[in-house]
């Protein structure tokens, strides 16, 4: 009996040992790695830089009134076509005590200049006629006749001077009495973006001490630009007359060309960042209508190649330069046969950040091994 349970027990003890080394033998073996390859294509590559702006009208003008008041009557409503010198409202000038004592010195002023230099001309003209007669029975020269007939003109140009500026006096004061309304005209032609009064609003004249109250807001809305901001670090890369791709958030599936025209000399800090201002011409169809005050970002192209050879940039490997300041080499891993590989350096050309042009190293029908990803560190 003891030799049947010893026996069970070393064929238990023997079996399990058979096991457990199989199972820590398999633990142990490696599956071998296989690396993935990828082969390189042809491909339009474009490397560009992007700015953030808006698209603005090029010129837009904000019609003030030349006096203050109150507005009479508007004659346009915001989104409607204007010409230069149509009427779009008229202000009703209220003026104040102060204004109206003004006035009054003013106009008594002009009508005392008025009298004085018909006065003057008066005797002016007793004067010519008298030396006409001396000089027509020859007792006085022709030289000294001229001299009264030259003050008779002088008095004359006098008299008139001072009729204008009564004229335009009793204008003004009646103006500013309220008696005469004042017409606001457009300056340019376009479209009304805005007309911000109402009938009834008062308004502010333009002077140096006060911008004035704008009535209406006039832009050409055929002439449109792109406006934004550039950061630091790629401004040294544009420069005047680049292209640029214009895609705007509230058109989708378009693409918009534009041409870079003005970078400011001068950057300006923003958010803590150093941004500069560019301003690019839209060059749009006739189909095109766009809206003031579009956000739009722009693609600036720095160099594009067409059709070339170009790899994924996650395949390139780099080894370190030996000199202090030099370049690491680029290379790829070409498979020669299965999963064996050998090191081909490349001359590269440009990337857009995730293609980049291989101008030497590889062919269109290599297969590259595509390097494992390292994991960041924690």
């Amino acid at each position: 009996m003891k030799k049947v349970f010893f026996g069970i027990t070393g064929a238990i003890f023997i079996a399990l040992s058979v096991w457990l080394g199989g199972y820590f033998y398999k633990k142990s073996k490696k599956d071998p790695v296989v690396y993935k390859t990828e082969k390189p294509f042809t491909k339009t590559i474009i490397k560009k830089s992007v700015a953030t702006g808006s698209i603005v009208p090029r010129r837009e003008v904000q019609v003030k009134p030349q006096v203050s008041g109150i507005i009479e009557e508007l004659y346009v409503e915001a989104g409607e076509k204007v010409t230069k010198g149509q009427m779009i409202a008229r202000v009703r000038v209220v003026q104040n005590l102060d204004g109206k004592n003004r006035d009054l010195l003013g106009l008594n002023s002009a009508q005392s200049n008025l009298q004085n230099a018909q006065i003057n001309y008066n005797n002016a003209k007793i004067e010519h006629d008298r030396n006409k007669k001396l000089y027509e029975q020859k007792v006085i020269s022709q030289q000294e006749f001229n001299r009264f007939k030259l003050d008779l003109n002088v008095r004359q140009q006098a008299v008139d001077a001072a009729k204008d500026n009564l004229k335009l006096t009793q204008q003004g004061a009646l103006q500013r009495a309220g008696n005469i309304a004042n017409s606001v005209y457009s300056t340019v032609d376009g479209i009304l973006l805005d007309v911000p009064v109402r009938v009834g609003s008062s308004v502010i004249e333009r002077n140096n001490f006060n911008e004035g109250t704008t009535i209406a807001v006039v832009a050409d809305m055929n002439n449109l630009v792109f406006e934004g901001k550039i950061d630091e670090s790629e401004v040294g890369k544009i420069k005047e007359g680049m292209d640029l791709d214009l895609t705007i958030g509230a058109i989708e599936n378009k693409v918009f060309k534009a041409k870079l025209e003005y970078i400011s000399p001068k950057g300006k800090t923003e958010e803590g960042a150093i941004k500069f201002d560019i301003r690019a011409k839209l060059l749009l169809n006739e189909k095109d209508k766009l809206r003031a005050g579009y956000s739009a970002n722009a693609d600036i192209v720095l160099a594009k190649k067409v059709k070339v050879l170009a790899i994924k940039e996650k395949l390139l490997q780099f080894e370190k330069s030996k000199t202090k300041g030099g370049k690491d080499k680029p290379y790829v891993e070409v498979e020669v046969s299965k999963q064996k590989f050998k090191r081909v350096d490349l001359k590269t050309g440009i990337s857009d950040g995730i293609n980049i042009e291989v101008v030497k190293g590889v062919k269109k029908t290599d297969k590259i091994k595509v390097p494992p990803q390292k994991k960041p560190k924690k």
